[in-house]
């Protein structure tokens, strides 16, 4: 993970509340009106189900102690306030206890329709609804307990299992196609994209395949993976996906699917 930002995260005081501002809550509110208009019928049940649980404010920033207390009542997770940016090692210890990492900041305005690092209402809105569900709350506490284990080279191979699930994950279930990837439920431009544009490809979630497929963070995704169904995630926690990573080193990374990030000029 880069270790450059230009966001200052919040202080919390002696209760675990954070002092936001009018400007910061009325920024919430513009990002969850936009947003949640757009779910129905196109995010996942158990996310909307994790909405429901969590009910979570529309006009002003939830205090990260009133998502603990449904976090642990429902899955025993809690979240982790964290500066903006933090090491895979932090990142990986975390999730490896059970705890979300939440940096306690909100996008600028100029940066409101797109950021390429996670703010509070990405982890928030997009990610806390999931963790009430059982086995999207395994697969991320098995996943944090593998990254922790591995070396730096496997860790790399094993951000791309996040990135095309936790993140950019679909699903198939009865009612068609749904999201449950936190990057797309708290984006409006990813969430039309990667369900409706009929550019990315969608392909079925092969494990192997995911850990050698390359991405990038700055653009619209060309590829997701589709679960067969939710309850998959438990299926893929109890892979062994350390012995997926030595195949996929063995045979190395496709051809990616975009062209390469121009470089800026000095």
């Amino acid at each position: 993970m880069s270790k450059q930002t230009k966001y200052v995260s919040k202080s919390i005081n002696e209760t675990g509340y954070i002092q936001w501002s009018d400007e910061e809550n009325d920024r919430w509110a513009r990002l969850y009106e936009r947003q949640i208009g757009l779910l129905n019928n196109r995010a996942c049940s158990q996310y909307m189900q994790g909405l429901k649980l969590l009910n979570m404010p529309s006009d002003t920033i939830p205090q990260l102690p009133d998502i603990d207390k449904i976090l642990m009542e429902t899955t025993g997770w809690t979240t982790a306030a964290v500066p903006a940016l933090i090491n895979f090692t932090e990142f990986f210890t975390l999730l490896a206890n059970k705890r979300f990492p939440v940096a306690t900041f909100i996008r600028s305005e100029e940066e409101f329709d797109y950021l390429q690092e996670p703010d509070v209402f990405h982890e928030i809105f997009g990610h806390c609804p999931l963790l009430t569900n059982p086995a999207f709350a395994h697969f991320t506490h098995t996943y944090g307990q593998l990254g922790l284990a591995a070396n730096k080279e496997d860790r790399g191979f094993l951000a791309r299992l996040y990135w095309f699930t936790v993140e950019f994950g679909l699903v198939q279930t009865d009612e068609g196609l749904r999201i449950y990837g936190g990057g797309i439920l708290s984006s409006p431009g990813e969430t039309l994209y990667a369900l409706e544009s009929g550019i990315p490809v969608h392909k079925p979630l092969q494990a192997l395949d995911v850990l050698r497929t390359p991405y990038r963070i700055d653009i619209m995704q060309p590829v997701y993976f589709i679960l067969n169904h939710f309850n998959g995630l438990f299926d893929l926690a109890e892979l062994d996906v350390m012995a997926l990573v030595e195949q996929a080193k063995a045979l190395g990374l496709y051809e990616p699917m975009f062209p390469p990030k121009l470089k800026q000029a000095s």
